[in-house]
């Protein structure tokens, strides 16, 4: 069965409900659903962690499009996450809502908790109680931290994060598993990868550089350029985030009852990768950047912050293997369409 034809079932089962609906992924993902002709009901809280206009811009986006309602909920609300569970009964909901950003949690370490601990933990009761088809939810690629092999694989042991943003990341997934385990209803984790593209985060480095530099301010250079991104473009996301929405997670088919291992899980819990696979140097993306400005950076070479990491790499020959997902946009067509676009989004 295609992609299109699996969704077209879904849409049978009535809305999905994604969370985080007016954030970078959540909406792209969301828009991509309503295409497919499956209703969504968005949720969201409209954090002023970065510009709620640019949110709101992305809300009025959707609304144009039949099938997409709202509603302004913070999950970790208990009681509202709870009534909205009971009054919509979602079939598949994609978890998509979070205090995201590394080095924010550095500065506001509640903020993560309350979004990304209680909240997740609300998600999980709502979905018990209306035994969901299926949960996806994001993670990420931070729950690697100090972790040296590359390529990261999602059977690797994460137990050393370098920020409270990747423990509470993990946290979700062992949380997850729990769940799935306790309950039977399959959820799928998903790490990604340092997403870009249009309608994307101000609060991420490509973002900052081209702000920076039509400025003509300097650029943080952080590690003098010694690093590497595994950036994935939207689009490959999206796919990816759909093709495992059809697909809900089993126990791990390698998973021996007589010689169980802690990478193999006996519950309906699956983690993948969803990245690029191929790592792009700070350097030569400063220079993508550029070109597509047509400008010159001013680069101040900075060391390594606290809670970052030099390189990231993902291994996706799971999900490959899986699904047939495998991501088709590289960094140097990738960023000069979201530099088109972030033109765009600044004239208005």
């Amino acid at each position: 069965m295609t992609l299109r034809a699996s969704l077209e079932a879904l849409a049978d089962e009535g809305p999905v409900l994604v969370t985080g609906a007016a954030g970078f992924i959540g909406f792209h993902v969301a828009r991509a659903l309503l295409a497919a002709g499956v209703a969504v009901v968005g949720v969201d809280s409209l954090t002023a962690y970065y510009d709620v206009a640019l949110k709101r811009a992305r809300l009025a986006a959707l609304d144009k499009t039949p099938g997409f309602r709202f509603e302004r909920i913070d999950l970790a609300d208990r009681a509202a996450t709870a009534a909205l569970f009971a009054a919509l009964r979602p079939r598949q909901v994609i978890h998509l809502a979070a205090q995201a950003g590394v080095r924010y949690s550095l500065e506001a370490p509640f903020a993560y908790a309350d979004s990304n601990l209680t909240g997740f933990l609300s998600v999980l009761e709502g979905c018990r109680a209306v035994q969901v088809a299926h949960l996806l939810y994001a993670s990420s690629s931070s729950v690697y931290g100090a972790n040296a092999k590359l390529p990261f694989s999602a059977r690797d042991p994460v137990d050393h994060p370098v920020s409270l943003y990747a423990a509470t990341k993990r946290a979700n997934e062992l949380m997850a598993e729990a769940y799935c385990r306790l309950y039977g209803f399959p959820a799928t984790g998903l790490r990604f990868f340092t997403v870009y593209g249009p309608w994307g985060r101000p609060d991420m480095a490509y973002w900052l550089f081209a702000e920076a530099i039509m400025a003509d301010r300097p650029i943080a250079v952080n590690n003098a350029g010694a690093m590497a991104r595994d950036f994935t473009h939207i689009d490959d996301i999206v796919e990816g985030v759909l093709r495992l929405l059809t697909r809900p997670a089993l126990p791990d088919p390698a998973f021996d009852p007589a010689a169980p291992r802690p990478d193999r899980s006996s519950a309906p819990h699956r983690l993948y990768n969803l990245g690029n696979d191929r790592p792009e140097g700070l350097l030569d993306m400063i220079a993508i950047i550029e070109a597509a400005l047509g400008r010159t950076a001013r680069k101040e070479m900075r060391p390594m912050p606290a809670g970052d990491v030099a390189r990231t790499w993902a291994d996706i020959a799971d999900l490959e293997a899986e699904t047939g997902w495998r991501p088709r946009m590289s960094l140097a067509e990738g960023l000069p369409q979201f530099v088109r676009w972030w033109r765009q989004w600044r004239d208005l």
